[in-house]
């Protein structure tokens, strides 16, 4: 029996892929994942803090984040929701909540 990839370091690549072709820099300084299911779906839910240089293209990026369609191997995004950005001395650290859900 295979064993299916990681979906949090699944998403921690995706991110980082999206956030550089947007032209943001990011890097993800904290990742959280927990094993979560409902009566019909099994995935997982992922707190995610990254940082990056407080610029326009990170807020665009981040703006539009919700809505991106990520790809990851296995598993699907179902749920994205920016937690909070904080900007300080220009950086900005967000926090994400995210519910991956396993494909079958």
């Amino acid at each position: 029996m295979s064993r299916r990839p990681d979906p949090g370091a699944a998403l921690r690549r995706a991110l980082l892929q999206q956030a550089m072709l947007a032209g943001a820099t990011i890097d993800v300084v904290a990742i959280e994942s927990t094993r979560w299911a409902s009566a019909t779906f099994v995935g997982a839910r992922h707190l995610l803090s990254l940082v990056g240089r407080d610029d326009p293209d990170l807020a665009r990026w981040l703006g539009d984040l919700p809505d991106a369609d990520i790809d990851l191997c296995g598993h699907l995004v179902a749920d994205l929701a920016i937690g909070s950005i904080a900007r300080l001395d220009g950086q900005a650290r967000a926090e994400l909540e995210i519910l991956t859900l396993e494909r079958s």
